[in-house]
């Protein structure tokens, strides 16, 4: 149920009466050059309380009342101009109406919209200013507020930071540890190589020079840290800004790029240090992300090895188009458990199911598509070790080849509408076990979509070496370098092409979207 009266309402109406009170007196004395006619004075007078009765209740009809005013912003201010035109308006067509202006000043009333705006949006901002500068806590300290210079941008044991772009996402770190008082930190200044912002300030602090003159800028400021807030960065320029980092001899960390921000805002908490993924060179991945709403908003969405390193951040970004139903299908409990306990906190308005299965077992399958009908699967369960398969092949076969067997038919039998299947690079004339049965697998896949079979479109996406995922020699070569080498690569000139996480699961839900079965969707990244 709507909420009509508000906390503190008689008070701030009142306030804003006594203000357009102001205005309207203020408007008449500056018309007339402080000496308003008596004949005007009377009108002045007459008119004073519809004008206030006016005002009060069109601010009241715009919303004015249920803002927090230590969070004014801009839209507040628009918000004001719009709710004092209309007013202004309004009385200017009732006087029309009734008296066809005769006797009144046509200058006042523009006067008057004027005075309002500066008045009632001037209260409001000073409110902003009150929170801001911290006057609530302690009057005494005015003398060493913001306004002086040392404000909450001095705390006492923050770190001295220096951040590295001062773009959006540089001036949204610097916000949000200015409105944080829990962020041990004192932003310094900003470093950024576009020679039209040097010089220039974001909230007070400085932008003081370019990257190439990181380290005599740091120790002019006395930094202790720095902060790349460049989530846009090239592999190429980012090599050329950790480079410059580490010639300052600072403690360095980053804003992740905006693959791992799709669907997220650029925040404190997404800092993290620098990682072997942020030196990829590769452009962003760029979603169709209508066509992918378009067959997965307010439908059953079923992921198998939900659990998984592709799986859980498959299950993350499916979550961001709002689907009826997210069923998570996974045999490892500690996994399951996680990212079901990490999607009902992120994602609230989803409806999330945690289904503990094999995919080797039919029934468990069966009673899964039965209880929660899903309308597009994602099948991401796989075995993926090629050393480990090479030991077991008959596990692999069990789990890539009749694990996937299993889900084609339950798709047919309950009526699916997409299937779309992760598959590897390894199936490319495989040479190992492991990608021989993910091979055998994309054939059965392949299979669905001839002789004109009606029933569910059946897609393949494929790829390889995915940077942090279960199954990456990513993680074996970083030990190796850690313990000194070697490291154990096919031949000394072999070039690898990585991908993310997210990246891959973005290709993922593209495939689901661009497929139309029969036609192959294929995203391949390899190695040679």
């Amino acid at each position: 149920m709507k909420r009509f009266v508000y906390p503190n309402l008689l008070v701030v109406a009142v306030i804003d009466a006594l203000l357009i009170a102001l205005s309207w007196y203020s408007a008449h004395e500056l018309r007339f050059n402080f000496e308003i006619p008596d004949s005007h004075y009377r009108v002045m007078l007459s008119i004073a309380p519809y004008v206030l009765l006016i005002k009060v209740l069109v601010f009241y009809l715009f919303d004015l009342y249920r803002g927090m005013w230590r969070y004014t912003s801009i839209s507040d201010l628009l918000n004001i101009i719009k709710a004092a035109s209309v007013s202004s308006l309004l009385m200017v067509s009732i006087i029309v109406f009734t008296h066809s202006f005769q006797g009144f000043s046509r200058a006042t009333f523009i006067i008057d919209w004027f005075l309002t705006i500066f008045l009632i949006g001037g209260y409001r901002l000073g409110i902003r200013l009150f929170f801001w500068v911290g006057f609530e806590s302690d009057l005494s300290r005015l003398a060493s507020t913001k306004i002086l210079g040392f404000g909450r941008n001095h705390r006492k044991g923050a770190k001295n930071l220096l951040i590295v772009g001062a773009g959006d996402a540089g001036e949204k770190i610097l916000r949000e540890i200015l409105e944080n008082a829990s962020l041990r930190y004192r932003v310094v200044g900003f470093i950024d190589d576009d020679e039209r912002k040097i010089g220039k300030q974001i909230h007070g602090v400085p932008i003081l020079g370019r990257s190439e003159d990181l380290k005599t800028i740091a120790q002019r400021v006395q930094a202790e840290e720095l902060l790349i807030a460049v989530p846009s960065a090239t592999a190429e320029e980012m090599r050329g800004l950790l480079a410059r980092c580490e010639e300052s001899g600072l403690r360095f960390k980053t804003v992740p790029g905006i693959g791992e921000l799709i669907g997220g805002r650029v925040s404190v908490k997404a800092i993290r240090e620098v990682a072997y993924r942020d030196l990829l060179g590769r452009e962003t991945v760029r979603l169709e992300e209508n066509r992918i709403k378009s067959y997965l908003d307010n439908t059953a969405v079923l992921v198998t090895g939900a659990g998984g390193s592709i799986g859980s951040e498959l299950c993350r970004q499916i979550c961001r188009f709002r689907p009826d139903r997210l069923i998570m299908f996974e045999r490892a409990e500690s996994p399951l458990y996680e990212i079901s306990l990490e999607l009902k906190t992120d994602f609230p308005e989803v409806k999330t199911i945690a289904v503990l299965g094999d995919i080797r077992d039919r029934q468990q399958l069966r009673k899964a598509f039965s209880a929660y009908d899903p309308r597009v699967v994602f099948h991401a369960a796989a075995y993926k070790h090629v050393p480990m398969m090479e030991l077991l092949p008959w596990k692999a076969i069990k789990n890539n080849v009749l694990g996937t067997r299993n889900l084609i038919d339950m798709c047919r039998e309950h009526g699916v509408g997409r299937f779309v299947f992760v598959s590897t690079d390894k199936a490319v004339r495989p040479v190992s076990i492991m990608g021989a049965t993910k091979r055998i697998a994309e054939l059965l896949v392949q299979g669905q979509n001839g002789c004109d079979l009606p029933g569910p479109k059946f897609m393949t996406v494929r790829f390889g070496n995915v940077v942090g995922s279960v199954g990456s020699v990513v993680p074996l070569f970083k030990k190796q370098i850690e313990r000194g080498g070697p490291v154990t690569v096919t031949h000394p000139e072999m070039t690898r092409y990585f991908m993310t996480i997210p990246e891959a699961c973005q290709l993922i839900l593209q495939a689901g979207a661009m497929g139309e079965g029969g036609r192959r969707s294929f995203s391949i990244w390899g190695s040679r």
